[in-house]
């Protein structure tokens, strides 16, 4: 855009035309009305007023001058920049569009009567970020969304009924969009099914008393393992102290006696953990050791 001074003189032609290459445009003729520093009135010889920006303006312009103003457009600057726009979405197509997040895998990790332990593959977000990730039983969200989806891949379920199916899904939300996982379906075990029994010890009397128990929970094909995780049923010990003690009782999960253990291979099936406690609940919530006589 140009802006040529004609106060001194006339021109013949106050419109007129321009054709060069790729440029196209037109010169038209204003008289400069009231002049500002930041902006200045022109008025057309057909009376249509416009503001101009000053800094544009030539030189000694002032009230009452006549300017020819040119506009050309630019055709090659036009596709240049279209060039670089299109060149910018492919990039973006790239880099965010050709690689989504991948739809999660579900199983069922573990069963017990009354428990289920889901597990899913690591998330593959690729340039997604993760807003929020949530287990359904039976289509039914359960809670609040899983508070670190990023540290853990596993969630464990309770108090599920006895002998019972259940079905689960894994739902994502993610910049990208919401995916769901694959539907599992797992039943509860029965009370005579002690696979998914899972046992975790704490301090023993004795070395022979607990490789006794390792024993027994092998007879009952159930699991045990040195330390308390996600998929620990019981804890069993003579003695309480430990890490793996205050473990549990952080869980919330049962400690018992190993009386417990042998009452379920005596019996073959699962017994009620409550009246082999090592540290039994009192009737007004204060835990007391069962060797310890109750204070009056």
């Amino acid at each position: 855009m140009t802006a040529a001074n004609h106060n001194n003189n006339h021109s013949g032609n106050a419109h007129g035309s321009t054709s060069s290459g790729s440029k196209q445009g037109s010169s038209i003729c204003f008289t400069v009305g009231k002049v500002d520093a930041g902006m200045t009135t022109l008025l057309t010889e057909d009376h249509h007023l416009i503001e101009f920006p000053s800094l544009l303006l030539p030189k000694g312009v002032s009230a009452g001058s006549v300017v020819n103003i040119s506009v050309n457009r630019n055709l090659e600057e036009e596709q240049n920049r279209r060039d670089e726009f299109w060149a910018l979405q492919d990039e973006i197509l790239d880099q965010f569009g050709k690689n989504p997040p991948k739809t999660p895998t579900l199983r069922v990790k573990s069963l017990t009567q009354s428990t289920c332990t889901l597990e899913w593959d690591s998330l593959v977000l690729n340039q997604a970020s993760l807003r929020s990730l949530d287990v359904y039983k039976n289509g039914v969200k359960q809670g609040h969304s899983i508070a670190s989806p990023y540290h853990t891949n596993q969630y464990k379920l309770s108090g599920l009924e006895i002998d019972h199916m259940f079905s689960f899904y894994i739902e994502i939300k993610t910049s990208a969009g919401t995916l769901r996982s694959n539907e599992v379906k797992a039943r509860t075990h029965t009370l005579d099914n002690l696979t998914g029994t899972n046992i975790c010890f704490g301090v023993f009397e004795s070395d022979a008393a607990l490789e006794e128990c390792k024993r027994l929970v092998v007879e009952i094909g159930g699991t045990w393992t040195e330390e308390v995780g996600i998929e620990t049923t019981h804890l069993l010990c003579h003695v309480q102290g430990g890490y793996n003690y205050e473990a549990a009782l952080q869980q919330s999960i049962p400690i018992v006696k190993p009386e417990w253990l042998k009452a379920c291979v005596e019996h073959k099936k699962l017994q009620a953990a409550l009246p082999y406690y090592l540290v039994q609940p009192s009737s007004n919530g204060i835990s007391s050791h069962p060797d310890t006589p109750a204070q009056e």
